[in-house]
């Protein structure tokens, strides 16, 4: 049986196609839904994350499906979950599960069976240590599948352990990425880049390009850009020279971007600013590369 396609070479494909490396993330929540999507709340986030899917489908290569959002409602919120997932791929976009998933190795094979089945990629912990990642890579490099590692957070308090200094003088988060650099460097597709990524918070705008050094094959999944504060800006230095190595994420900022008081479909807004986002992202990649 032929080995599937690397995941960050199909990822890059579909950056190329829709023009610029934006991943929107589908973070439903119930109290903020335009009304009439549905009588309970797991029909509610399961109709407005399929609507949001079709409004930007056309823009973006990719998406981050907050699991978090659908699992507090259970059994009826992970089926919509898999639904969500399913009907994302339909529409070929690329699917991150964001889990952040992990534990010592024979747990973290269920969570990486379960999870990698389902979505392209999968957001994963570091803080158990490499043995902890061994299963997601073996199923990942087995189905053609993607990982994002957390090295540096968005959060303000992850300063308070990811920026402490070792006795060898680097800082955790610095360690972490070397960690994720080694651990992925076996797995790297015709690209060039590892199919395991890292988790990168564009609010870390002075860490950003010292992180890229130490992880030079990894592809950056990047939020924090709108609601929390970073722009686009911020975030050049994750970016290789020729334009490549990291997928942008915003979420509130773009899946809640219409007034409920505007006469304009809600999906509508939506899908403006998903395009809005792409086209910013691409004409500052673009000076960039012709500077």
């Amino acid at each position: 049986m032929p080995m599937p396609e690397h995941f960050t070479d199909r990822l890059l494909e579909a950056i190329e196609t829709k023009g610029a490396p934006v991943c929107i993330g589908i973070d439903p929540v119930a109290e903020r839904l335009p009304k009439g999507l549905g009588v309970e709340p797991v029909e509610a986030i399961e109709n407005f994350s399929c609507a949001v899917l079709d409004a930007i489908a056309e823009f973006v290569p990719a998406v981050k499906v907050q699991l978090a959002c659908f699992e507090r409602y259970r059994a009826a919120g992970y089926a919509a979950f898999d639904r969500v997932v399913r009907r994302a791929a339909s529409l070929g976009l690329i699917v991150i599960a964001d889990a952040k998933r992990n534990d010592i190795a024979i747990s973290a094979a269920h969570y990486a069976a379960g999870l990698l089945e389902a979505a392209d990629a999968v957001t994963v912990g570091t803080y158990l240590g490499r043995d902890s990642l061994e299963p997601f890579l073996n199923i990942a490099a087995t189905e053609g599948k993607g990982l994002f590692a957390l090295v540096r957070t968005s959060n303000p308090d992850g300063d308070a352990l990811q920026s402490l200094q070792l006795a060898d003088g680097r800082r955790v988060s610095e360690a972490v990425a070397d960690l994720v650099a080694d651990a992925g460097c076996l797995c790297r597709g015709t690209s060039g880049f590892s199919l395991l990524g890292a988790v990168v918070g564009a609010t870390k705008v002075e860490e950003i390009a010292s992180l890229r050094r130490r992880m030079p094959q990894q592809i950056f999944l990047i939020p924090g850009i709108g609601a929390q504060g970073a722009a686009l800006g911020d975030i050049l230095g994750s970016f290789d020279e020729s334009g490549h190595g990291a997928l942008v994420t915003a979420s509130r900022s773009v899946i809640y971007a219409f007034d409920s008081s505007d006469k304009c479909p809600w999906a509508r807004a939506v899908a403006g600013a998903a395009r809005l986002l792409r086209d910013e992202l691409a004409e500052l990649l673009a000076r960039r590369r012709d500077s």
